[in-house]
């Protein structure tokens, strides 16, 4: 193999190399700020030692009251992920049917509770308090042996002075075995694809539903 196509293979491999590197670092910190990124939020201590962390946010122009109840309602076989249905259904068979109302019967919720991510995918709420912060637990499936990683998924919002609320959303994975992150990375990039449209669905579903009040009044 001559020296030029040696140098030509070495230049194409660098440059994927760096969009990668340079597109993880998009994804996992998605519209999150600086401050926000660094920031400590309620369940990081669940997991003080996190081999990757993904930060993102979304502006919702609402009241922290106003947001909460999207996110108590969470679930498979409740109110939805707010997500691609669709796409969760078909490939990973999740049943998900996300609602664009606020259900009454599916407002309470406290931590020892579990919410669903798939019908055989629970999720420990480790936190639940009201218009502050939701964070899950993530496990094993239902019968099967124990991850090969621990998760915690937090939701937290942040009011602000103008009466808009900030919606961050953590992922928190530490690693119980050598071979989690070949696990994990491809995890975390496809929860990138969810977890932006799910941020914008709650952010869309409160908007909605804070105009339609309005009008009505």
């Amino acid at each position: 193999m001559s020296k030029r196509i040696l140098v030509g293979a070495a230049a194409v491999i660098a440059i994927k190399v760096a969009l990668l590197l340079v597109f993880r670092r998009w994804h996992l910190r998605w519209r999150a700020t600086d401050a926000e990124v660094e920031a400590s939020l309620p369940g990081d201590d669940l997991l003080p030692a996190a081999e990757l962390v993904a930060t993102r946010a979304i502006a919702i122009d609402a009241p922290a009251s106003e947001v909460w109840p999207w996110l108590a309602q969470m679930g498979q076989g409740r109110g939805g992920l707010y997500s691609y249905d669709s796409l969760e259904n078909a490939v990973a068979r999740c049943d998900i049917h996300s609602v664009d109302r606020i259900v009454p019967e599916w407002q309470q919720i406290a931590a020892g509770d579990q919410v669903c991510i798939h019908p055989q995918v629970p999720l420990d709420v480790a936190i639940a308090e009201p218009e502050r912060a939701l964070v899950l637990r993530g496990g094993a499936p239902d019968g099967q042996p124990s991850a090969p990683y621990d998760f915690t998924w937090a939701f937290v919002l942040h009011p602000e002075p103008d009466g808009r609320t900030r919606l961050v959303m953590r992922e928190r994975y530490s690693y119980n075995n050598r071979w989690a992150p070949l696990m994990v990375e491809p995890i975390a990039t496809a929860s990138f694809v969810m977890s932006q449209k799910m941020l914008r669905g709650i952010r869309d579903r409160a908007v909605r539903r804070r105009a339609s009040v309005e009008d009505a009044v």
